[in-house]
């Protein structure tokens, strides 16, 4: 059993996870989302900024949360990638600086994959072969997963905007804020999801042969935004409702049938749309009927945080992974084939 202290900075949450073994002992997020809001997404320099100065403070709320001190600490692992690289950069010098401190080894570790592992703390659960669908504001992909740590297998992404990229236009096109994940979730819970049949993008027959696991939601965001412009007159929570079915609906459809063609009869989804209550109740419902098991982490961890990172590194850890350099680098356009650094 590993003490691993884990560092996310690869957007706009500064966040330090602590984790023994499977252990989660501590999560500390600091976020400057609100400094982003007026902008309508998330500005590179700002959050590299916000980051630099709420490192030290977040590690020591992590420290003090877990009841250990930086001595006690057997490993550091932080997110080197993918990322905004400006603030990749903070996260993996900070990280770097302590294990040349501490004199302790450095893993870093892929954000995507991170997600994932975030699924492992207190369980039991056993690391067999399962189909992930992981979705968040920059990625939407469907991944087939035999070792987290050395063979993920990328089956389908998105091939233009990413399912929570999608919901933040459409959140500003409706006029209801930044980040527009937890506000359209709040809205749909007020309307009708079958109000307005927007298109499910990548799924016709001609697709289907093409992009049988991949996303788009280019399409369905202009047919929103047209919905709307022709539509004075409509109900915020109809349009609400309606486009979160479109987005949740293809999701599912191609994990399960991902499942279904593999014969892996475990779905783990994971990244900050897995938040989303639609997303998690309809799956529930599906999973059921195909006897299909399910696993997604509470809300708290499937958005961005530092016990996903520490998760993954505790488990390089246990599978003898040899560390990281220190003073790695970062790499903001990271493939899943990167797990480890």
């Amino acid at each position: 059993m590993a003490l691993v202290l884990g560092i996310e900075t690869s957007c706009d949450e500064t966040a330090v996870g602590i984790v023994d073994g499977r252990k989660l002992l501590a999560n500390v997020i600091s976020s400057s989302v609100d400094q982003h809001a007026r902008f309508g997404g998330v500005v590179p320099e700002v959050a590299s900024r916000a980051h630099l100065e709420a490192m030290p403070q977040v590690i020591k709320q992590a420290l003090n949360d877990a009841g250990v001190n930086l001595k006690d600490i057997d490993a550091v692992a932080v997110t080197a990638g993918p990322g905004l690289i400006g603030a990749l950069l903070i996260g993996v010098s900070s990280a770097s600086a302590l294990a040349l401190a501490l004199d302790k080894p450095l893993y870093g570790v892929n954000h995507l994959s991170a997600h994932i592992a975030v699924d492992q703390l207190d369980s039991d659960k056993k690391s067999v072969p399962t189909i992930s669908l992981l979705v968040s504001g920059g990625h939407s992909s469907i991944l087939k997963v035999n070792n987290l740590a050395t063979d993920v297998e990328v089956m389908g992404s998105t091939i233009d905007d990413a399912a929570g990229e999608a919901f933040d236009k459409i959140a500003r096109v409706m006029g209801l804020g930044f980040p527009g994940g937890p506000v359209i979730d709040k809205q749909a819970q007020l309307g009708d999801p079958n109000f307005v049949e927007f298109p499910r993008g990548l799924t016709s027959p001609a697709d289907q042969s093409i992009h049988q696991y991949n996303f788009s939601f280019s399409g369905l965001k202009t047919a929103v935004a047209r919905y709307i412009a022709q539509t004075p007159d409509h109900k915020k929570a109809d349009v609400a409702a309606s486009f979160q079915e479109a987005v949740v609906d293809v999701l599912l459809s191609k994990s399960l049938a991902a499942c279904q063609e593999s014969g892996i009869d475990n779905l783990v989804i994971a990244g900050g749309v897995a938040a989303n209550s639609r997303l998690r109740s309809l799956a529930s419902q599906r999973c059921e009927k195909l006897k299909i098991n399910l696993s997604i982490p509470p809300g708290n961890l499937c958005t961005d945080n530092g016990a996903m990172v520490a998760a993954l590194g505790s488990m390089a850890i246990a599978q003898g992974i040899r560390p990281s350099q220190i003073g790695l680098g970062a790499d903001s356009a990271a493939s899943m084939s990167r797990v480890i650094w």
